[in-house]
């Protein structure tokens, strides 16, 4: 999630803090939209907080780089 946040930074200008309240917000928002039995699949994605493990976040930093 840290490239995530990185590139939101790079890209808007925003504080470090502020990009990361904003992925927070968008995962929280994706986890209230899906059955509460999946909500837990969306932290696996992601590889746990704050991980930069690649999935989902690793897939947004790259659509992010275009």
């Amino acid at each position: 999630m840290d490239a995530l946040v990185a590139q939101i930074v790079e890209k808007t200008g925003l504080s470090e803090e502020m990009a990361q309240n904003v992925v927070n917000m968008v995962l929280e928002h994706v986890k209230d939209q899906l059955p509460e039995n999946m909500q837990g699949m969306v932290d696996s994605f992601l590889g746990g907080e704050g991980g930069d493990t690649g999935g989902l976040g690793g897939m947004i930093g790259g659509f992010l780089k275009k």
